[in-house]
């Protein structure tokens, strides 16, 4: 089996941005809670968003009989190789570089990568996936 998961520092810097954010909440809370308030709210989405990727860092999983993929907070999807109709990695120039997604297309679902979900390029992962699909079970 082989799994690709979050980095590490990245939890790590969104954690570091979220403490930063209620830094800055209360240097310039000047007198307007409401500053104070969304420093802090945005800062506890941060920190969640960092939670997750603690708790649940494996993004991607192959074995010879499938992939499992993470669904929606926590959870678990398992999809068989037959279930999968299509491994692609999306290239689009956005704001001046290049970035890739890998899709995963299930039929039912499309299941979105990129490379900070994999701490791998996702053209490699793409090949990968493909190459563990064609092996013999």
């Amino acid at each position: 089996m082989r799994q690709w998961r979050v980095p590490t520092g990245v939890p790590v810097v969104k954690l570091v941005g979220a403490a930063a954010l209620v830094g800055l909440g209360l240097v310039f809370v000047d007198g307007d809670r409401v500053r104070l308030v969304l420093a802090v709210a945005t800062a506890v989405g941060l920190a969640g968003w960092a939670a997750r990727d603690l708790l649940v860092p494996v993004r991607l999983a192959v074995d010879p009989a499938g992939i499992t993929v993470v669904r929606g907070l926590a959870g678990r999807r398992r999809l068989p190789w037959d279930a999968v109709e299509a491994i692609t990695v999306d290239r689009r120039p956005r704001l001046g570089l290049a970035t890739e997604i890998l899709e995963i297309d299930a039929g039912d679902s499309l299941h979105l990568f990129g490379r900070y979900d994999l701490d791998a390029p996702p053209a490699e992962v793409a090949e990968t996936l493909r190459a563990a699909r064609t092996e013999p079970s």
